[in-house]
């Protein structure tokens, strides 16, 4: 027995009976207005991301260019066909050089200007960390208005991996010098495109 196994069996084994089911979320007031999409969309810019509305013609016009000049897109939705297949990466490290990957966020966050991605957006976990651009498409009807609101969906109950991601990578030394794209992707780019009708 592995020492992992003999810890895990000790701790099985000394779990006191009974049921303890996790704390109820509380609800908090919003701290923003009624106007999800703008507060989305200001609160994603302070954190060094972009929204585009999605274009009347081209729905992707906001990003078109950056698309098109990926040597390696990856695509883990459905609008826009990458050259990179997700679904046959066999290690994480492989999409190492992704120039652009786009995915669809399960929701995003007023408050905070974040969005949430489970492994079944992504495909591959890592292609959200290693790709140097990411742009995301983001239902409009599916911003919540804060934090509490997005622990209460069923999303983090159901999936084994969930992210929230809130703008590109950023650092800022002590002298108050940000970088972006230091750790994790150089921009973040959110597209507000409803989701295909079923």
């Amino acid at each position: 027995m592995s020492a992992r196994d003999s810890i895990l069996a000790s701790i099985r084994a000394n779990r006191p009976a009974g049921d303890y089911p996790l704390p109820d979320v509380p609800l908090f007031p919003p701290l923003v207005g009624d106007d999800l999409v703008a507060e989305f969309g200001e609160r994603l810019k302070r954190m060094g991301g972009l929204v585009c509305e999605a274009g009347a013609d081209d729905p992707l016009a906001g990003v078109r260019e950056r698309l098109a000049g990926a040597k390696v897109l990856a695509s883990a939705a459905p609008e826009v066909t990458g050259n990179r297949n997700l679904a046959a990466v066999a290690r994480a490290q492989d999409v190492d050089d992704v120039d652009v990957a786009v995915v669809r966020a399960v929701f995003g966050i007023a408050e905070t200007g974040s969005v949430l991605f489970t492994q079944d957006e992504l495909v591959v976990n890592s292609v959200a960390y290693l790709a140097q651009h990411l742009v995301v498409l983001l239902d409009p009807a599916d911003i919540l208005p804060n934090v509490q609101a997005a622990y209460r969906r069923p999303e983090f109950g159901r999936a084994a991996y969930a992210v929230l991601h809130t703008g590109p990578s950023a650092t800022a030394d002590i002298e108050g010098v940000l970088i972006h794209g230091a750790q994790g992707v150089r921009s973040l780019t959110v597209v507000l495109l409803p989701r295909a009708k079923a």
